[in-house]
């Protein structure tokens, strides 16, 4: 290896100096499905980290439906949708997604970080405009950066910032609105309605990345645009199928036209092989279950209501949360490290979220919810949370004692 690169690689020392102090939370070795209690070590610990929202990934009906499809279309597709790798079921799957959540069409991708770069990389051209939420997901920003058009960025979900910034630009040229709906680690819930009448201001398109919002908001799960009842005034819908739905993979959906477009231009779509038959089948199974047993949303939401009541009774800061990703700010890098060691230890597993994912005075514990989680469980956590707490020496206000 040439030397300059080299250098540059042995000089990166932060994960050593972490597993030196015998803090290293990542790359967790899970020896069980992913359920509300997973084994670590041989030892039963409560998963507080997932983001199996409908607590799906482990059901009997799902793993049955993609062995089905493996045992019928084997374990791949050995190329891209564009080419060899359209099995009929994916066009079921497109079809079914389109019409969950209310546009005329929709096409997969492998994963949902592929959705983002495609997408976004392809439709705008060097006149344009990306107009992000400071907040957004990695692959959004990844897939801001692929393109030819002129990124912006507004502060997180401050329309009057978002309204301010879209002013200055020409009113000639596209511009393409992009945000979480729900945003994945701070858990609160875009301002939709006020963005839409923003949008329709200043002849701008809306993007919206429901990866955390399926399942979880609108109709039957449907997301974000149907929670807030402007399906018809948000011109794309993008999701996941690695949260709620319970596989991997991810699709864009939009109107027919639109969809054609990025049928064909769409270099992570076209370029990358499709989603293997076990992975459709299983967000097709998942689909089902969640329109056949509502229940399982209002589960989630009892969940995090309680858990949202516990730990603000007890004093933590929870921020804005309004969704089950409930982010437990701790505003200290170590001390985060240290909490989230402690509570593996004592039997909960949950995510540290350090910077630069955020910034070094909003560090935090990111504490999820499932619909399969008991009372007794959360109740359980929020207990081990708080003798963490104690232990590493931090009061629950977040002022060091």
């Amino acid at each position: 290896m040439r030397k300059k690169l080299q250098d540059r690689i042995a000089s990166f020392k932060d994960a050593t100096l972490i597993k030196e102090k015998g803090l290293y939370p990542y790359f967790r070795s899970i020896e069980s499905a992913q359920d509300t209690e997973v084994v670590i070590k041989g030892k039963k610990v409560l998963m507080f980290g997932s983001n199996s929202y409908l607590g799906l990934t482990n059901h009997p009906e799902i793993k049955r439906a993609s062995k089905n499809a493996i045992d019928k279309y084997g374990t791949g597709c050995a190329g891209s949708r564009f080419l060899n790798g359209s099995l009929d079921i994916h066009l079921e799957l497109e079809q079914r997604l389109a019409n969950y959540v209310g546009k005329e069409a929709a096409v997969l991708f492998s994963t949902g970080f592929q959705v983002n770069l495609g997408v976004i990389s392809c439709l705008l051209d060097r006149n344009d405009y990306l107009i992000l939420d400071e907040y957004d997901h990695a692959s959004i920003i990844d897939g801001s950066r692929l393109s030819f058009s002129r990124t912006i960025k507004y502060a997180h979900n401050d329309m009057d910032d978002l309204r301010s910034k879209l002013s200055r630009l020409p009113a000639d040229s596209a511009k393409l609105i992009v945000s979480d709906g729900i945003f994945s680690m701070e858990g609160d819930l875009v301002n939709l309605p006020e963005m839409v009448e923003i949008a329709d201001e200043f002849g701008a398109n809306i993007m919206m990345d429901d990866a955390h919002s399926l399942g979880v908001i609108g109709f039957n799960g449907a997301g974000t645009a149907s929670h807030f009842n402007l399906t018809n005034k948000v011109d794309l819908i993008m999701g996941t199928f690695s949260k709620s739905l319970a596989s991997l993979g991810g699709f864009i959906a939009a109107n027919t036209e639109t969809i054609e477009f990025i049928k064909h231009r769409a270099r992570s779509l076209m370029f990358s092989a499709s989603m293997p038959p076990s992975a459709v089948a299983s967000v097709i199974a998942a689909l089902d279950i969640i329109e056949r047993e509502p229940e399982r949303i209002d589960k989630l939401w009892a969940n995090t209501n309680y858990a949202k009541k516990l730990l603000l009774d007890a004093g933590f800061d929870i921020g804005h949360s309004n969704s089950p990703i409930i982010p437990v700010y701790i505003r200290d890098n170590t001390a985060t490290f240290m909490i989230t060691n402690i509570l593996q230890e004592n039997g909960i597993f949950v995510n540290p979220v350090v910077s630069p994912a955020v910034p070094s005075d909003s560090s935090l514990i990111r504490f999820s919810l499932m619909a399969t989680h008991s009372f007794e469980q959360i109740e359980m956590a929020v207990e081990q949370l708080k003798a963490a707490f104690v232990a590493v020496n931090v009061n629950l206000l977040n002022v060091r004692l």
